[in-house]
């Protein structure tokens, strides 16, 4: 008995071994092998989260219903709460000063335009400055669930709130009012994007983050959805990136 239990485990063994190598460590050698779109689709999202896909104008139109699919998916909030838990466990373990900030982005960090990117093909159309103006113009972009979490948190442990954007000086009001009205209720600034030329959205966010530390304030914290979010000078002590395939900001 034992040694049929013996040979059973044994094949089963090399079965799932069998199995494991065929789609990860085989060669895709034949005429016409390709992934299916839907796995493709996943893998290019990896890539864009990594920060190895740059200056993309908008996502590949086959993977439309894949990021449309993604970003209404348990797995796209799942994602943003990993993200978001991670930045309390590292605040609730800092000793909290009252010059200490914690910068958020706006646009698909605090606020969500999907209904505004499901209407626009989720990033497969070209941006239109205009209609996505509108849009924002109407303040009725829903909170993200699992940042408002973390901000809650991060307010509870006495941390000032920043709220650094690309968004124009002319929204500033709306902008405020879309924030209050959905739960994000105090701040210490809402940054809004001045007359000043700035080549890039990096550029532009360095350099207001420089200023805040002029002033005084200790980034402890920065969160964003894009990487020019994160990148450059004075970015904070620690980074955290929030999913977003539908758009890239240089």
């Amino acid at each position: 008995m034992k040694l049929v239990i013996f040979f059973l485990a044994t094949i089963l063994a090399t079965c799932h071994a069998a199995n494991f190598q065929t789609f990860p460590l085989r060669l895709k050698t034949a005429l016409g092998e390709h992934y299916a779109p839907e796995v493709s689709c996943a893998s290019w999202r990896v890539g864009v989260e990594a920060h190895n896909f740059v200056d993309w104008k908008t996502i590949p139109l086959e993977c439309e219903a894949h990021v449309g699919k993604y970003m209404k998916s348990e797995q796209y909030r799942s994602d943003s709460k990993t993200v978001n838990r991670e930045g309390f466990f590292y605040a609730r373990d800092l000793e909290i000063t009252s010059n200490d900030i914690w910068i958020f982005d706006v646009d698909e960090t605090t606020l969500s335009n999907l209904p505004y990117y499901e209407d626009h093909g989720y990033g497969a159309e070209v941006f239109n400055h205009t209609a996505f103006d509108e849009w924002l113009e109407l303040g009725i972009a829903p909170a993200l669930p699992e940042t408002i979490k973390l901000y809650n948190k991060l307010l509870s442990l006495g941390v000032k709130i920043v709220f650094l954007t690309e968004r124009s000086a002319r929204h500033e009001k709306i902008t405020a009012e879309n924030l209050k009205k959905v739960g994000y209720y105090t701040w210490e600034k809402l940054i809004v994007r001045d007359n000043g030329i700035y080549p890039t959205k990096r550029a532009y966010k360095t350099e207001q983050r420089k200023k805040l530390v002029e002033e005084g304030y200790r980034i402890i914290g920065n969160s964003g959805d894009q990487w020019s979010d994160l990148l450059g000078k004075h970015k904070g002590d620690r980074n955290f990136k929030l999913p977003n395939p539908m758009y890239y900001i240089a």
